[in-house]
């Protein structure tokens, strides 16, 4: 399964959410951001390889729609609920996203 994470920078929460899917061989991840300074800037390509997207806040789901609004027929769009207050790789924040991501991935 594909699985895309979207933060606004891509510096810290979704990259993190890609990371905890290294090695896993029932996903594959990537991570992009929904601003013009982010580290990779989520594109339409992006959004057609995933299956699931997951975006860390609600003001990155409303950007993707308002952007992207055709690529998101058939898929599944789901809203974290994660605060941009975590760095990189950070014990907090990779529990969070375990705990938030189980329901979704039961194969974490």
């Amino acid at each position: 399964m594909r699985i895309l994470f979207v933060c606004s920078q891509n510096k810290w929460r979704s990259p993190t959410a890609e990371r905890l899917f290294d090695g896993n061989p029932h996903y594959e991840a990537r991570s992009a951001g929904t601003e013009p300074g982010a580290r990779v800037r989520v594109t339409a390509g992006h959004l057609g390889w995933a299956e699931i997207i997951f975006v860390m806040e609600r003001r990155h789901a409303d950007r993707l729609r308002e952007k992207f609004a055709g690529e998101f027929i058939g898929k599944t769009l789901v809203v974290l609920r994660i605060p941009d207050k975590y760095p990189f790789g950070d014990s907090q924040l990779i529990a969070l996203l375990r705990q938030k991501l189980v329901a979704h991935l039961p194969l974490l």
